[in-house]
């Protein structure tokens, strides 16, 4: 984890601030991936993960966007009314379960509200290597939508569609109209509400392969179906314990002195993934990969289980 102070906070919207960071000690926090988020710690001791949205080729600060959430159980809040220039904060390393696909002929960015952020990061990185890709923004109207203004002057600007006030029975035709002519080698990348998620997704599907189609989750989803059957987890040292029905694989394995990194207990970020060595998983997170989950040799084990009756895992 790494001690940040904030330099600089702006107000975006009524709803959103946005607050760039600095180290502690002066060092510069690094580059990072385009799509990469960082977990944030603020002053009520609240981890949130939050998407970084400044450009990823500069290294001495770091900039994200925070949205108060009507329903905050004091994360946005506390930032929102807590925190200003000069508040210290405690962030971790950026991760990418949201990176841009090296293999793409063409990238199309498709944004709801403030699912913006990550998007920001891959058009300006996009942009510094040359690469062929659109920006499609979705919003209920431009008082409510970030970074408008910076997007209208940026140098892509022109690679820029704001679709606002777009009622939501109009959305799927609106997207059909922007996913319907891409060449079979693009790439399409939406965030926002999980609702708009899936109709991109649905309907990006349906011109292109399933795995060509990347979205990045702000909340977890329900776990399908039933809570799931008691199973032995097995670790690499050849213990073996029994994960009940009602318990994680997380709580499992620190209760007998094996801690697990984490962070959303949500399945979210990608914090506690661990390696499978034998046994199916029954995933149900939102930060692998629809190729990693078919792969089957990771497990989110906060809280994904096993379709078996036994599950190896690697610590």
């Amino acid at each position: 984890m790494i001690r940040v102070r904030v330099i600089e906070v702006v107000d975006e919207t009524e709803a959103v601030k946005c607050f760039r960071l600095a180290r502690c000690d002066g060092e510069p926090l690094g580059l990072y991936p385009a799509g990469a988020h960082i977990d944030v710690t603020g002053p009520t001791g609240i981890t949130r993960q939050y998407s970084l949205c400044g450009p990823p080729y500069e290294a001495d600060s770091y900039l994200v966007a925070v949205k108060r959430e009507s329903m905050s159980r004091g994360g946005s809040a506390a930032l929102h009314e807590r925190t200003g220039v000069g508040s210290e904060l405690t962030i971790s390393e950026p991760r990418n379960l949201f990176g841009l696909a090296p293999e793409a002929g063409q990238h199309v960015l498709v944004a709801a509200g403030i699912g913006v952020t990550p998007l920001l990061s891959m058009a300006q990185q996009l942009h510094s290597e040359g690469k062929d890709f659109r920006l499609h923004y979705f919003a209920r109207s431009r008082e409510q939508a970030a970074f408008t203004a910076l997007l209208e002057r940026a140098g892509f600007a022109d690679r820029v569609r704001f679709h606002f006030g777009v009622p939501r029975h109009d959305q799927a035709d609106a997207l059909a109209g922007i996913l319907s002519g891409l060449d079979r080698g693009a790439h399409v990348y939406t965030c926002g509400p999980k609702e708009f998620m899936e109709r991109v997704s649905q309907t990006a599907t349906g011109f292109l392969p399933e795995d060509q189609v990347h979205l990045e989750h702000f909340q977890a989803i329900e776990p399908p179906g039933e809570p799931g059957e008691e199973f032995e987890l097995e670790i690499d040292t050849g213990e073996v314990f029994t994960v009940p029905a009602d318990r994680s694989i997380v709580d499992i394995l620190e209760e007998n002195g094996y801690p697990v990194d984490t962070s959303c207990r949500e399945g979210i970020c990608g914090t506690c993934v661990l390696q499978v060595l034998g046994g199916e998983p029954d995933h149900r997170d939102n930060c692998l990969t629809r190729k990693e989950k078919a792969a089957g040799d990771q497990i989110a084990a906060c809280v994904s289980r096993s379709r078996g009756p036994r599950l190896v895992v690697e610590l």
